[in-house]
């Protein structure tokens, strides 16, 4: 089968993309924080299997192909949720100093813009390279390195981290 065609059949578009699809559903995840992540890459695994004949293995990777599909469909199912109603104080959780270290960078996180949220995902959670995230993002590797400095630049001001 030459590199820029995508298995026809069911069973054979099911092992072309089981090894990418811890890394969508870990994608996924980052991405649509309080939607189902499952819910995500199945919802990536249909588009895929309907677009496979877009596929171009001579212009990305089959793991950027099928991220850059998983990312789409976390925005989309972000957009949909609805608010959720506050907890009342009584139902608060306790605090936990382990958790609240985590909390801290989660919410530094939700404070860099879209698109450095998206390279930190695909890089450092996602484990993509930095060529695969530059065809996640649609952008030049210079660019995704460029937007990685530049939210490691606001992560450190913003935790406070010196180097």
């Amino acid at each position: 089968m030459p590199a820029t065609a995508l298995p026809g059949d069911g069973a054979g578009f099911v092992e072309w993309v089981r090894p990418h699809v811890p890394a969508m559903a870990r994608l996924a995840a980052r991405l649509a924080v309080g939607v189902d992540r499952d819910d995500v890459v199945q919802e990536s695994l249909a588009r895929a299997w309907m677009k496979r004949h877009q596929y171009d293995g001579e212009r990305g990777t089959a793991s950027a192909w099928l991220l850059a599909i998983t990312a789409d469909q976390a925005r989309k199912a972000t957009r949909r949720l609805r608010p959720v109603a506050e907890l009342e104080d009584h139902d608060a959780a306790e605090a936990r100093p382990d958790v609240e270290a985590r909390v801290d960078v989660d919410q530094a996180l939700t404070a860099l813009s879209a698109r450095q949220r998206l390279a930190v995902d695909c890089y450092y959670f996602a484990d993509l390279s930095i060529a695969d995230t530059a065809a996640v993002m649609g952008c030049s590797e210079g660019t995704v390195k460029s937007t990685l400095s530049d939210a490691r630049a606001r992560l450190r001001s913003l935790l406070e981290v010196s180097e």
